[in-house]
């Protein structure tokens, strides 16, 4: 079996967790579902498959200090650090080849930094089964098996199985609606795409190669940089001008041979302060309070104090339900869980007042 490495995609800004995420502090360096940052949780979750050393973090610029001071056992060269957000396929184009210059026949795992995953040895079984079939030439993706019909997530319809646990992928579909994620949880066909692909280093540069030629030449700049030991200056003048695209449009979802491995391991995205409601620990009404908070005539609702230092409060809930309550040192959210996903608007108001110093 080659040697496999880790690619961490850590460069969002998590908008939707404001007051909390902020532009220097994005939800992947959030403890959101516990006492460690997502990012963390994820390094750590894989280390008896990928130790650090052999981990890569993709990530921004502004956020290197902050994500190598949460991740002091990931060697610093590790961080991959774009000048500029150009999407998934550049993203791991880049992480790609730079594995292979230091192993050519390396196996390439790519997770998303933010996830939470309950039960993790089911879940490194799983990885184990996506890393076998990658091993075996396809690109292979995992599939959440979905627990209600949702509509805020992608997902992979699936075909006959080729090996052990493992399905052919009839193809990608888009964010469905009510109606059709109802059909497809019936139908147990589809699977929600979370977003973890597998492959060896030469397969994937040979996909960019065919499906996206103008990342490949840019990649391909990257590289030669890299070898003559001019790497970080090309990466700033390469990397604004690759193409901005998702590794799903540009190359999933024009390959014929995808695998996907199911999976039903506790997945949650964390997409929203609902989501961490979801995870938190709740009293017997649903809430899930500070210590010390009082809870009347009041449900399922969300508190969290994320002061720093100071006199800590007392939070006090009457007669309401289906809360959330962020408090930071410098603002105050409250929004109906069900709103959670607004929280964005917030964040675009702040931006169209120039009150950066929020952000």
């Amino acid at each position: 079996m080659p040697t496999v490495y880790a690619v961490i995609m850590a460069g969002g800004s998590g908008t939707r967790f404001w007051p909390a995420s902020r532009n220097k502090t994005p939800k992947q360096l959030l403890p959101l579902a516990g006492d460690e940052p997502l990012l963390a949780a994820t390094v750590r979750r894989i280390a008896p498959i990928v130790p650090a050393e052999r981990v890569y973090i993709a990530t921004g610029e502004h956020l290197a200090d902050a994500t190598a001071k949460a991740l002091p056992s990931v060697p610093r060269a590790q961080l991959l650090c774009e000048p500029v957000p150009r999407n998934t396929a550049p993203c791991i184009g880049w992480a790609n080849a730079t594995i292979a210059r230091r192993d050519p026949e390396a196996i390439v795992m790519v997770l998303p930094a933010d996830h939470f995953i309950a039960n993790e040895d089911a879940f490194r079984a799983v990885l184990a089964r996506a890393i076998e079939s990658a091993a075996s030439g396809r690109i292979t993706t995992i599939g959440v098996v979905p627990t209600r019909a949702e509509t805020g997530y992608g997902y992979v319809e699936i075909g006959d199985e080729i090996a052990t646990g493992v399905r052919s992928v009839v193809r990608f579909v888009e964010k469905p609606d009510r109606a059709r994620a109802e059909q497809y949880l019936a139908g147990k066909k589809h699977l929600w795409n979370a977003g973890m692909f597998f492959f060896r280093a030469q397969t994937m540069s040979d996909a960019i190669a065919a499906h996206l030629p103008p990342l490949a030449t840019g990649l391909a700049a990257i590289d030669a940089a890299a070898k003559r030991g001019d790497e970080p200056a090309t990466v700033k003048a390469t990397f604004p001008t690759l193409p901005s695209i998702s590794i799903d449009h540009g190359v999933m979802e024009k390959m014929t041979s995808l695998a996907v491995v199911p999976g039903d391991f506790g997945w949650n995205d964390i997409g929203s302060w609902e989501s961490a409601w979801e995870l938190a620990k709740k009293d017997a009404h649903g809430n899930a309070l500070p210590e010390g908070g009082v809870a009347v005539d009041a449900r399922n609702n969300l508190v969290r104090d994320l002061t720093r230092g100071g006199k800590k409060r007392v939070y006090a809930l009457v007669g309401v339900s289906d809360l959330v309550v962020v408090e930071t040192d410098d603002a105050v959210l409250v929004i109906p869980r069900e709103r959670s996903q607004d929280v964005r608007a917030v964040v675009d108001a702040l931006k169209a007042r120039g009150d950066g110093g929020l952000l």
